[in-house]
């Protein structure tokens, strides 16, 4: 029946546009992935900064439009650090806006398939104005959680109450607006222009406000209560189809950094739920004191230990060189260092019994759907939301509480999560929650009604567009 109704609908062409960084890139492209398995054409727009490869979507349209962004804020995002990612962002919002608008206008999306709908990043705020000027409807994509976003709209009240700019000497104090979170886990970021964060974010509220609805990379019954205040607040269609990367669909990594293989063949060789996997994804740097205890909680717990060193993601440092002589050989083979693995992969396997984790959404989701208990060091905006819910929401992980790293806290904690009780407890609710994250995707399921929804959507917005 579902077949027969594809065919029965002219075929539509949509557009999508993603941020260019790692985290909003591939839940970009996986949902391309899924719209695409339901009958629509898909076209690209990306700028020429850290570009998708068109290559591993043959079946996709890609079109590139230049960034205009000044030569300081050029960095691979294996560089030093986030204090410039809001200064990105916000350049972004302005220098593209007439390439973007061109493109949309241009022969290259003229042909016989109509464009339904833009969606887009939801931090592209200036898209709504564009979308707007060319009858265009306008859907969102929110690559990070329903939780953390929830605050966002609340930062008015926050700073009349003094939560925000957030202090030192507040940090553990209760957020009563928003339980459990402390002033420590609110969604911000450390920048020199806070006043820049707080208007950026009024704009993305703003003009998610005014889309047409908005996707998320997750499921009903994770996030019940912060989709339904969201819905309350902005009065638009919700459609949490997640989680994306459990369609099973022909999708290719879109990765930045190439994936070294040597993580599923090492993972190999050990035993099941053994393996301390740790990543702290592609935009996190440690200080030299970080990283050395972090290797040095990782040998004292004497268990194995997978871990992702990103290419100067430690400050001085290219890769390895700070690690004492003598300290990889005296692991013995218990630990494998990589500069970049294949998590989905890595997450899946049988040997991976802990993934310590920088809370960013897609790891948390793809922990979540493995059933692979977390250990949480947040950096900054949504991980820090996401961390405490892991640890005080959902009870499926444990958060490492002390802002400086130290090695007996580390191996305390992985004994906790692989060796005591309170492990096994945080083991089986992660279990029932990865069972709910499969489920919601099956026929009937949660997810699987909101994608009917929102492909249902998308049609009955097709025949506004001029396009």
């Amino acid at each position: 029946m579902e077949q027969q109704q594809q065919k029965e609908r002219k075929r539509l062409r949509l557009v999508l546009f993603p941020l260019p960084a790692q985290g909003h890139i591939n839940p970009m492209l996986e949902l391309a992935t899924i719209l695409h398995s339901k009958g629509f054409s898909i076209t690209i727009i990306h700028i020429n900064f850290n570009s998708p490869n068109p290559s591993n979507h043959p079946h996709f349209t890609f079109h590139s439009i230049p960034h205009g962004l000044p030569d300081h804020m050029l960095k691979p995002t294996t560089g030093s650090g986030t204090k410039d990612v809001i200064s990105i962002i916000t350049h972004l919002n302005i220098t593209t806006v007439e390439p973007f608008r061109e493109c949309l206008t241009s022969n290259a999306l003229d042909d016989d398939e109509p464009v339904a709908c833009l969606i887009s990043d939801a931090m592209f705020h200036f898209t709504r104005a564009v979308a707007d000027s060319l009858k265009l409807p306008r859907l969102v994509l929110r690559t990070t959680s329903a939780t953390s976003f929830n605050v966002f709209p609340a930062f008015p009240l926050l700073l009349q109450k003094g939560y925000l700019p957030v202090q030192d000497s507040r940090l553990e104090e209760p957020v009563v607006e928003f339980p459990p979170l402390k002033v420590k886990d609110l969604p911000v970021i450390e920048t020199q222009y806070p006043e820049k964060f707080y208007e950026l974010i009024s704009r993305v509220v703003s003009e998610t406000k005014a889309s047409s609805g908005i996707i998320w990379n997750t499921f009903e019954e994770l996030e019940q209560s912060a989709l339904d205040s969201i819905a309350n607040q902005l009065s638009i269609p919700m459609f949490p189809i997640g989680p994306f990367h459990k369609y099973n669909l022909a999708y290719s990594s879109s990765s930045f950094l190439v994936e070294d293989q040597s993580s599923i063949s090492w993972l190999n060789t050990q035993p099941p739920n053994s393996v301390i996997y740790v990543s702290f994804g592609s935009v996190a740097v440690l200080s030299e004191t970080e990283f050395l205890e972090i290797a040095w909680g990782l040998a004292n717990s004497n268990l194995p230990f997978l871990w992702v060193v990103r290419p100067r993601s430690i400050h001085g440092s290219e890769w390895l060189e700070l690690l004492p002589n003598g300290f990889l050989e005296s692991l013995r083979g218990r630990g494998h260092i990589v500069k970049w693995a294949p998590q989905q992969q890595v997450l899946a396997h049988l040997a991976v019994g802990a993934f310590w984790t920088h809370s960013g959404w897609n790891s948390t989701m793809e922990s979540i759907c493995e059933g692979v208990p977390m250990i949480c060091k947040p950096s900054f905006i949504d991980q820090n939301v996401n961390s405490r819910y892991v640890s005080h929401v959902w009870k499926v992980g444990v958060k490492l509480e002390n802002g400086i790293l130290e090695r007996g806290d580390i191996e305390r904690m992985i004994t906790k999560l692989m060796r005591e009780k309170e492990g096994e407890e945080i083991r089986c609710r992660v279990s029932k929650l990865k069972d709910m994250a499969i489920s919601c995707l099956k026929h009937g399921g949660t997810s699987y009604k909101y994608l009917d929804s929102l492909v249902n959507h998308i049609h009955s917005l097709a025949h506004l567009n001029p396009l």
